[in-house]
């Protein structure tokens, strides 16, 4: 089963030029991604959000539980 789950998440350029992106599930925990380009760095991310979320499940303010027939 595939879902999605939309989290926000903060990218900037640090001093020697590499991005670095963030992102938090709730307050406490949270992922960070890293590149040489900000499509590298949000790559990066995805996948250690992925890990998180097998591993800890996503908050409930990012799940919504629907009985469909």
């Amino acid at each position: 089963m595939s879902r999605v789950v939309h989290v926000p998440y903060t990218i900037e350029q640090d001093e020697d030029g590499l991005w670095c992106a963030s992102a938090q599930l709730r307050v406490g925990v949270g992922a960070v991604g890293d590149g040489e380009t900000q499509e590298a760095a949000i790559a990066d991310l995805r996948e250690a959000l992925a890990a998180l979320i097998a591993e800890v499940g996503a908050p409930p303010e990012l799940t919504v539980t629907l009985d469909v027939a």
